[in-house]
């Protein structure tokens, strides 16, 4: 039986919405926190958290969004969870934390063994090639590539919080996507402008980026459900 689990974390935007849709009908839903994206952002949004007292020691706690596959065995809109996340940065390669395990088991057990047990490597930034995905899961033994699961779980393993990782892959390793490295401001948030200009100077990589989320995000609203909502239906 899947243990209570009192808040959710999920990038802002379209990933928060998903999960807000999957969540419709729980009977006693966990709280959901959008956060930026990326790093920088994350970890002063998590202080704020916690001096807010929505984080604290021995809360359970599940970060959910989206993430891209660096291995050719993950396809586009599989579902993975994290056992270990590393930091993709050379000046810190021995960062790396591990998600709860009983959670992990518990999650993956609730969701009938579906999904795939990966390790984790975050990025500073989008990674749009094909070539460099492939490169980056060699380099660091990773599985899939995200922008925020090393800043998330060492903060909340200081704070004492339980955490496990559910993502979805949504775009893999096989072909490229738009080059999104200025679509992001500082803040986390997205530039909608640099995102048309990204998107529009490489057509054929937008329509592939546009299928692979909007695939990968009716899955992460599928799986919110079967996790909070299935046994209260």
């Amino acid at each position: 039986m899947l243990p209570d689990i009192q808040t959710i974390l999920v990038p802002k935007g379209a990933e928060h919405q998903a999960i807000c849709r999957g969540l419709r009908g729980a009977l006693n839903p966990p709280t959901v926190f959008p956060i930026p994206v990326g790093s920088a952002a994350l970890i002063p949004c998590l202080e704020g958290l916690e001096q807010a007292g929505c984080l604290y020691g021995g809360q359970r706690l599940l970060v959910m969004g989206l993430c891209g596959g660096l291995t050719p065995k993950l396809a586009v809109g599989e579902a993975v969870l994290y056992q270990t996340c590393v930091a993709g940065d050379v000046d810190h390669p021995h960062r790396e934390f591990a998600c709860d395990r009983p959670l992990t088991a518990a999650i993956q057990a609730a969701l009938g063994h579906s999904v795939a047990l990966v390790k984790a490597v975050t990025s500073d930034r989008v990674v749009s090639r094909a070539q460099e995905k492939r490169a980056l899961g060699q380099r660091f033994h990773a599985d899939v590539v995200d922008m925020e699961g090393i800043a998330a779980l060492e903060t909340l393993t200081r704070i004492g919080v339980e955490v496990a990782t559910l993502r979805v892959v949504s775009d893999d390793c096989q072909a490229d996507i738009p080059n999104l490295a200025n679509a992001f401001a500082a803040n986390g948030s997205l530039k909608p402008t640099a995102l048309a200009i990204a998107m529009v100077s490489e057509p054929l990589a937008a329509v592939r980026l546009i299928r692979g989320s909007t695939r990968s995000l009716k899955i992460l609203q599928n799986l919110t459900f079967q996790l909070f909502c299935s046994e209260s239906k």
